[in-house]
């Protein structure tokens, strides 16, 4: 019998023949091929957030993608997904996978180098560890958040960032909602000095920045219901809440209030409060979700005395960074009632004016943005300023306008504006092989990154207290 398997793609037919892997990987290990191209190396693929890397071509990055995996359910639905771009009738997609599917996958993709960037979307358990062993076999690594999950975690982190400055490689994190258009439009209103006025700094009772998101674990993905890993639902291997969704929060608080600055996670960031909570998840819940008939037995000995599972999905915090107070809370329920989805809300508090995102029942759950004048300031002075913001911003974003609302105004921005957050990946992966291209990161993405997860594992940690029991 063979020790191991691999399937080649022919194509993009995804045809696929079964054979033995005899043959070594390429040796292309610089930061680009010779023809400036990037080869794309897909590790262990357990979450959807890998394929959507590849739900439209690049011209920098090779079709031919190398895929390495344990056999199993997930890499399965992970090739589905890339036959389904390669399929689709409008704009198909072209990729070629060369798989390899064996429980040595990680020591296969060390040996056989076949590539430049190890894609890394799954099992969160595991991930620091793929990064430092990317790392250190001389990959760059596009990985989906979280990075790490605990504060040992955090520790082999900074390592490996550490050993990937010294390499010259780069270590970067899908952060797709910076290239949300409201998220944009909030950020240059808070950067505008004339409507906005001067960032406050608050309190830890009364936050300056307030986000919140609210999440669904059963929904559709590119009209498909989507099928979450057994094991994702295990804190130990996908996370708590306060280290997962945050992440993308805490970013964007820095990304919008401390653009392109240096942020020193040891000086300039403190975590100040943190609690959780959990998602109360039934057998029926778990199995239209996954597709397990029942609860595995890494999760049986969590159960509550009603069969039920507590997962620790949900959570708060509040931290400063460079003395600016922020309250982030995410929230996960099992299922969006009819007509909603995923909503977020996020206050920036200005001197001069508060900016606001809301997507609750009210806007019929889709996002829009506000702006409304903060005490003591003369709404009129407020609405010439923001008039000529909204002009300032006509070449990039044409049509915006302003409604009266009962704060305020609400800016309208017409729909052919939004892209939806499937195409926000391709937003993060052009924006990450320009990084290439140069052959470096800016140290304020770097100084982002390790203070974002500095936050979250030391919040989980004052959550949960002495011990770190669930």
């Amino acid at each position: 019998m063979l020790r191991y398997l691999r399937w080649v793609a022919l194509g993009s037919c995804g045809i696929v023949a079964l054979l033995s892997c005899a043959d070594g990987g390429r040796a292309t290990h610089d930061m680009l091929a010779a023809d400036g191209r990037v080869g794309l190396v897909v590790l262990n693929p357990g979450h959807y957030h890998a394929a959507l890397v590849q739900k439209t071509m690049y011209e920098q990055v090779d079709p031919t993608v190398h895929v390495y995996a344990p056999d199993g359910p997930e890499v399965r639905e992970y090739l589905g997904r890339i036959d389904g771009f390669n399929r689709r009738p409008e704009h198909p997609t072209s990729w070629r996978r060369q798989v390899y599917v064996g429980p040595d996958y990680l020591e296969k993709m060390l040996a056989q180098r076949a590539g430049h960037v190890v894609v890394l979307s799954g099992n969160n358990q595991k991930k620091t560890e793929y990064i430092m062993a990317a790392i250190d076999g001389g990959f760059n690594v596009f990985s989906d958040k979280p990075m790490c999950i605990d504060a040992a975690g955090f520790d082999v982190l900074e390592r490996a960032f550490a050993t990937a400055r010294e390499r010259g490689l780069l270590l970067y994190d899908i952060m797709t909602e910076r290239y949300n258009t409201l998220r944009v439009l909030q950020k240059r209103l808070v950067l505008n000095e004339d409507v906005f006025g001067e960032l406050q700094p608050g309190t830890p009772d009364d936050p300056s920045i307030v986000t919140e998101s609210v999440h669904h674990f059963f929904k559709y993905v590119s009209g498909r219901p989507l099928r979450r890993p057994t094991w994702y639902f295990d804190t130990a291997q996908q996370g708590q809440g306060l280290v997962d969704v945050t992440t993308h929060l805490i970013d964007l608080v820095m990304w919008t209030c401390f653009p392109a600055e240096p942020i020193e996670f040891r000086n300039d960031v403190v975590v100040l409060h943190a609690e959780r909570r959990p998602t109360l998840l039934t057998r029926q819940q778990y199995a239209k979700v996954t597709g397990a008939t029942d609860f595995p037995d890494f999760l049986k000995g969590k159960l509550n005395d009603e069969g039920v599972l507590p997962y620790y999905s949900n959570g708060e915090m509040i931290y400063a960074v460079k003395g600016v107070h922020v309250k982030l809370a995410v929230t996960w329920n099992f299922e969006a009632p009819p007509g909603a989805g995923d909503t977020h809300y996020s206050l920036y508090r200005g001197s001069r004016a508060w900016i606001v995102i809301r997507q609750g029942k009210e806007q019929d759950y889709r996002p829009q943005l506000y702006v409304e004048p903060a005490g003591g300031v003369d709404p009129d002075e407020l609405r010439s300023a923001l008039r000529k913001a909204l002009a300032g911003l006509e070449n990039e974003y044409p049509g915006l306008s302003l409604r009266f609302w009962k704060h305020g105004w609400q800016v309208s921005v017409p729909e052919a504006h939004f892209i939806g957050h499937e195409a926000h990946f391709r937003k993060v992966t052009e924006r990450y092989l320009r990084y290439l291209s140069a052959g470096k990161l800016p140290q304020w993405e770097v100084d982002y990154m390790l203070a974002k997860y500095h936050i979250t594992t030391r919040a989980l940690q004052m959550a949960m207290g002495p011990g770190g029991d669930e």
